[in-house]
């Protein structure tokens, strides 16, 4: 993954920001290459996002670290007991996950934070392969509708509506679970709130604690 380059668009918009950077990061080195994922390597949840932001992924070298949208994730996380702290904002400040793991659909920060259809296909081979190694996953929990797409056309399965909230059975007994994403523009109008974050990783647990009577 950190050594793809297969979409020019895409490499020469992290490179630039790399480079360019912005005023309160101006000291820092950017990362600037794909973003890998992240997380328990036997989870039972796998969270997919959209695309690393600019400053927060593409900078950090990790998904959701150094943004806004990842002090509404990983507080979250750390509320329904799956992040050992609530807070994400550089890849070695000492943060785990248990029973979670963390991907995108895109692997590089896009212009206008909107990946075109041709870069969400070249990255979806990395998808295909880290489902079919992650033979534990029972929940997926897209974050927005594209991640919700994205992860339905890795697969032959019913095409359930997207909604904050809703879910669906899928094939191979994998839950699929949909949540808004945790972007500015739906935390400060109130689409999404704490609440309703929180509801969705409280679900998560119940759904996993199901075949496992011990984590109940």
């Amino acid at each position: 993954i950190v050594g793809c380059c297969h979409c020019p668009r895409l490499v020469a918009h992290r490179e630039h920001i790399a480079h360019v950077k912005v005023a309160r990061h101006r000291e820092e080195d950017y990362w600037g290459k794909p973003v890998p994922p992240f997380g328990d390597p036997d989870a039972k949840i796998l969270i997919l996002g959209l695309a690393p932001a600019a400053h927060g992924g593409n900078r950090t070298g990790r998904s959701f670290t150094g943004d806004p949208s990842g002090d509404w994730l990983f507080g979250a996380l750390h509320r329904a007991g799956f992040a050992s702290q609530p807070t994400s904002t550089s890849s070695n400040d000492g943060l785990s996950l248990n029973d979670v793991y963390i991907t995108n659909a895109v692997r590089c920060a896009p212009p206008d934070n909107k990946p075109n259809p041709d870069e969400k296909l070249a990255c979806r081979p990395f998808l295909v392969k880290e489902l079919e190694l992650m033979q534990e996953v029972r929940v997926v929990i897209p974050l927005g509708k594209f991640a919700f797409d994205a992860y339905l056309q890795t697969r032959s399965a019913p095409r359930p509506t997207f909604g904050h909230g809703n879910t669906c059975l899928l094939d191979g007994g994998v839950t699929l679970l949909s949540s808004y994403h945790p972007s500015r523009q739906n935390t400060q109008t109130g689409k999404l709130t704490l609440q309703m974050l929180d509801d969705i990783f409280l679900a998560a647990k119940e759904l996993i604690a199901d075949g496992n009577p011990d984590k109940r």
